[in-house]
């Protein structure tokens, strides 16, 4: 009897054991995996006319690395695309994981002369399908600028479009992405719209100016 009880002893000691091991490794794995930073935007997240690694995101990812902070970027940006495209996209690339959705639209629509109302729709639809499935996501909006060519009213409407998105839905707003690059020749490809390399890296400084207290604090406290 005394045997049989030995035996018990022992088996319940091994199962608590294994236990406590599969829970400390399940833990472990847990801290080990990063958080994602989905950047979604047009050719200016893309990195139209560089290699990917040269674009804005794949630089924060560096300042990121820099730090060990545990985050991964994910550059989800498709050159050509309007607000209605993305709004479209969006589904799919919410199919992984987004601890922060930084949102940079609607150049192109403003390049087309399009109708804002519409593009404010569109991209309030793509916040609005963020928040719905990740509602503990960081949003970061990206504002643009338009050139006066298009005329002052709309390039003003074009402008408070975005200050109006941010405002309505309490994100973290940048309100030019290429602020101090857009319109600077030497930044700029020949096209004189989309940055060179040193533009990119003048662009990831300034975007990173926005996130890097969002994301120490966030890793601080885990």
């Amino acid at each position: 009897m005394f045997l049989i009880y030995l035996r018990t002893i022992k088996k319940c000691f091994i199962w608590m054991v294994g236990l406590l091991i599969l829970q400390n490794f399940m833990g472990v794995q847990a801290q080990q995996s990063p958080e994602k930073i989905l950047f979604f935007g047009d050719s200016i997240t893309a990195g139209y006319g560089l290699n990917p690694d040269k674009a804005f995101p794949a630089l924060i990812q560096q300042k990121i690395n820099s730090l060990g902070l545990n985050y991964t970027v994910v550059n989800a940006g498709l050159s050509g695309e309007t607000s209605a495209g993305g709004l479209r996209r969006v589904d799919w690339v919410l199919q992984q994981g987004v601890d922060i959705f930084l949102l940079e639209l609607g150049g192109n629509d403003g390049l087309r002369g399009l109708n804002l109302q519409q593009t404010k729709a569109n991209l309030q639809g793509i916040i609005d399908k963020v928040q719905a499935k990740f509602p503990q996501a960081l949003i970061v909006l990206a504002g643009m600028e338009v050139p006066p060519n298009l005329g002052a009213d709309y390039m003003l409407e074009f402008r408070q479009m975005y200050v109006e998105l941010a405002e309505q839905n309490d994100v973290l707003f940048i309100p030019f992405v290429l602020e101090g690059v857009g319109g600077v020749p030497e930044l700029n490809l020949p096209d004189q719209i989309h940055p060179n390399q040193e533009g990119h890296v003048k662009v990831a400084e300034h975007v990173w100016g926005y996130l890097v207290d969002a994301l120490t604090s966030s890793n601080t406290t885990k």
